[in-house]
């Protein structure tokens, strides 16, 4: 994180030089060079006896000029507001994504506003409205309902304001006229779940979804029937923020099917509670979770989880935050029309160790 803070700080240095209307190079020579140049550029003068003051007066007067465009340059970042609207309910997948939304927000210098719907896309709706009331700079949503978030992004969009995507809403950003989306395909990361589930050999595995209408879980369900060699249950068994309700409905399930021999929570918490439930009933399981947390990493070094699947997260709220940036004081637009990837990628047994020490820094 260190050498990434510092190269997006030495390639903003590097925008600001370019724009600037005098060059330091001329001021790297020797004084008398210095002195050379200020008589070339005097075309009121040819005497050769122009005093030092003078000089020293011409430098001023060039460092001024580069401070102040390099002010403005400042001030106009300062002056922008993006906001990230997104389905969190601050729980431990959240916290990193508003980490690297928090980390991009001081290495550009803008304002930001984290608005968490807290799995409501009534909040979520609201807090669109009030952000195009406030005349937001750029806003960066995730999508899990879009039948009632596309409409008011498309009016955001209709009033000249930047739009992301993040974690949801892959297949539908090109719909809302958004730039781009950043983050992963839940379809493409649920497929590679149901290819390790093959290979660790399960013939029925339980999907629980944490809520009953984000289209991204959906997904990450139908991904795992697509390339699973067995049988898929598809449940909503219960939401994050009741732990023991959560794993009650895992276990209900279980107890009804004894032929169940896998369990994919779609999300890190619900993965937890999908090894508690196998714990309390005494079933071994294949377990596969999507996301991280300590605990979620812990269980796979020690070999209870098998993996994870890992959308990085941390770029989700970093990425949206520099793009937006770059699009309003630069022109840029990234993506080309196709979605920025942040994964899947996977932690097994194999590199959890790794990975828990960038977790523990709260960057994974």
């Amino acid at each position: 994180m260190k050498n990434l803070k510092s190269l997006l700080a030495l390639l903003f240095a590097i925008a600001l030089l370019a724009a600037a209307c005098g060059s330091d190079d001329d001021a790297a020579s020797d004084d008398a060079s210095a002195d050379d140049a200020a008589e070339a550029s005097d075309d009121s003068s040819d005497d050769d006896a122009a005093s030092d003051d003078e000089a020293d007066e011409g430098d001023d007067d060039a460092m001024a000029d580069d401070e102040g465009e390099a002010d403005v340059d400042l001030s106009q970042g300062g002056d922008l507001t993006f906001h990230m609207i997104t389905h969190s309910e601050d729980g431990p997948f959240w916290s990193v994504v508003k980490k690297g939304m928090d980390a991009a927000c001081e290495d550009v210098d803008v304002s930001c506003v984290w608005m968490p719907g807290n799995n409501d896309p009534t909040q979520m709706v609201t807090d669109i409205q009030t952000a195009i009331g406030e005349g937001s700079s750029g806003i960066a949503a995730s999508l899990p309902s879009p039948d009632q978030l596309i409409p008011e992004l498309q009016k955001a969009v209709a009033e000249g304001i930047p739009v992301y995507t993040l974690n949801s809403g892959a297949n539908d950003y090109g719909t809302i006229g958004a730039t781009t989306h950043v983050g992963q395909s839940e379809d493409v990361a649920g497929e590679g779940a149901g290819l390790r589930f093959n290979d660790l050999g399960a013939t029925k595995v339980l999907c629980g979804r944490q809520e009953q209408s984000n289209v991204g879980l959906e997904e990450r369900c139908n991904g795992l029937k697509a390339t699973f060699d067995g049988e898929v249950v598809d449940e909503f068994v219960g939401l994050d923020a009741d732990q023991t309700e959560q794993i009650n409905g895992v276990k209900a399930i279980l107890e009804a099917d004894p032929d169940i021999d896998g369990f994919l929570g779609v999300g890190p918490v619900i993965a937890m509670s999908g090894l508690q439930a196998a714990t309390d009933l005494g079933r071994d399981l294949h377990i596969g979770g999507f996301d991280m947390t300590p605990e979620l990493l812990d269980a796979i070094e020690a070999g209870d989880i098998a993996f994870t699947v890992d959308q990085q997260q941390y770029l989700q709220g970093y990425l949206p935050i520099i793009l937006m940036y770059l699009e309003v004081t630069n022109q840029n637009q990234a993506g080309g029309g196709l979605p920025i990837l942040t994964g899947p990628g996977f932690v097994t047994p194999d590199n959890a160790a790794a990975v828990k020490e960038l977790s523990a820094a709260g960057t994974r």
